[in-house]
């Protein structure tokens, strides 16, 4: 057997590349499920055709359509992995018409195939781990397919059919491989909504982030897309736990943001907010979001998010490639507190991709000095750090800070502390002192930690210090 390079194999590949399989733990799957189907997401095995009157695409369409009612009970193989055990074929089946999909659907089979591998402990850590292709053909062969014949020469053949594919993929990644079929892997929970365009016509460059108006879960927000009349969707919902929700497939287009074409290349998020100005959303939402997109764009070759503010920017990913709803309708959409703080979402993402360019700020001049705060709605709380109680929000300006804590700032008026630490928030500004003072406080500073470290007696030091001086 060859490997042909069609879009099947090398979608397959990519895919079980992306969940975390070794190349030949990938490869060793591969070779079974060729032996198995050929690659063919809608086979019918074979010996089964006559007997039930079907070729493979009249079954699909009998079993998605309910003219076939059944599947699950028939004994009859199907699908990649050739899934015939009553059981099998019904959580196949369930999870298909769970998420909106045909039986034959290569992603919805690919997902499942990972979530049912997921079950088998021993042999999903073969196939993450494994550095042989025989070790996981094997495997996969004798714990997870477990046909009636697996003998010495069963295993042979299956294992040179991975080795086709090792010796065609393993070594020939291209950028292409980057753009991997599929939805996060963060996903909490999965409700497919009925509105939604598939397949969307654009590749995914784009991330619109949106707010939802609603302190809900990922889902009741899925939920609600499921239901709803109204012809509204996104791909995502994050929930105010930090949840995430899964309401349209990546390869589908969203109904979300008021504009066709954005919607056709962009992820959207709906993220779980107040309901009034600014609309403000929980740090596990804000935590969640930041995770989620930058699993969005590490598996959609997306190398750097880009954010200007700029709606003459649209379409042009290189410079912006970040949109909000409000630039395509009368809305506030994704609402202040989320719009306010898209640099710094860029920025964090950015640093999970290795691709930011601000450094978290670690050091600060004696204080007091002051800082201009660059966001609207910056929280101050009771003390220096997240687990404190949020007091209040400082609005746009310029603030005097009187002590430092683990990166928090204390506000001269008393009100609180503020996070000072990311430059996307604010930036520290002179402290006001001359030069003199400011030469005069860096020796000070050097003094002070050369006695720490000399280990010798500071108030005798300074002592004598003082006496030379004289």
């Amino acid at each position: 057997m060859k490997a042909t390079g069609s879009s099947t194999e090398r979608t397959i590949w990519n895919f079980l590349r992306c969940k975390g399989l070794s190349p030949a733990g990938a490869a060793g799957l591969m070779g079974n499920l060729y032996a198995e189907s050929g690659l063919n997401p809608q086979n019918l095995q074979n010996s089964y055709e006559k007997r039930l009157g079907f070729t493979d695409t009249a079954y699909t369409a009998a079993v998605d359509s309910g003219a076939y009612s059944n599947f699950v009970h028939d004994s009859a193989g199907y699908g990649l992995a050739q899934w015939t055990y009553w059981s099998r074929k019904e959580s196949l089946l369930n999870f298909a018409r769970k998420i909106g999909a045909s039986i034959g659907s290569l992603e919805m089979q690919l997902d499942f195939m990972i979530r049912e591998l997921k079950g088998y402990a021993a042999v999903w850590e073969v196939l993450r781990t494994a550095r042989t292709v025989r070790e996981a053909s094997d495997i996969v062969l004798t714990r997870y397919e477990r046909p009636a014949n697996m003998s010495s020469s069963v295993k042979a053949k299956r294992a040179s059919f991975g080795q086709a594919y090792f010796d065609a993929y393993a070594n020939k990644s291209t950028e292409k491989e980057d753009n991997i079929m599929g939805n996060s892997p963060l996903v909490t929970y999965t409700n497919i909504t009925k509105n939604r365009t598939s397949p969307r016509n654009h590749a995914i460059d784009t991330i619109t982030i949106h707010c939802i108006v609603g302190q809900w879960t990922a889902k009741q927000g899925c939920d609600y897309f499921a239901t709803t009349d109204r012809e509204c969707s996104a791909n995502y919902v994050v929930g105010k736990d930090g949840s995430i929700g899964l309401s349209v497939p990546e390869a589908d287009r969203s109904w979300c943001s008021s504009n066709r074409d954005n919607d056709n290349r962009a992820i959207t998020i709906e993220v779980a907010s107040d309901t009034s100005h600014p609309y403000a959303v929980t740090d596990a939402a804000y935590a969640a979001l930041i995770e989620l997109v930058a699993d969005i764009c590490k598996r959609n070759g997306i190398k750097k998010l880009l954010w200007k503010a700029d709606k003459s920017l649209i379409g042009q990913v290189d410079k912006q490639n970040m949109t909000v709803h409000r630039w395509f309708a009368n809305k506030a959409c994704p609402g202040d507190y989320l719009y306010q703080r898209h640099g710094a979402i860029a920025e964090a993402v950015n640093a999970k991709l290795g691709t930011g360019t601000e450094q978290i700020v670690s050091s600060f001049p004696a204080v007091p000095f002051t800082v201009r705060i660059i966001i609207n709605d910056l929280n101050y709380r009771e003390g220096p750090g997240m687990s404190y109680a949020v007091k209040g929000q400082t609005g746009k300006g310029i603030f005097t800070i009187t002590e430092v804590q683990d990166g928090w700032g204390k506000l001269k008026s008393g009100a609180g502390w503020i996070y000072l630490e990311n430059p996307a928030y604010c930036t520290i500004l002179d402290d006001g002192q001359t030069e003199a003072q400011k030469a005069a406080e860096k020796l000070a500073r050097d003094i002070a930690a050369q006695l720490k470290s000399s280990g010798c007696d500071a108030a005798a030091v300074l002592k004598r210090v003082s006496e030379i001086l004289a």
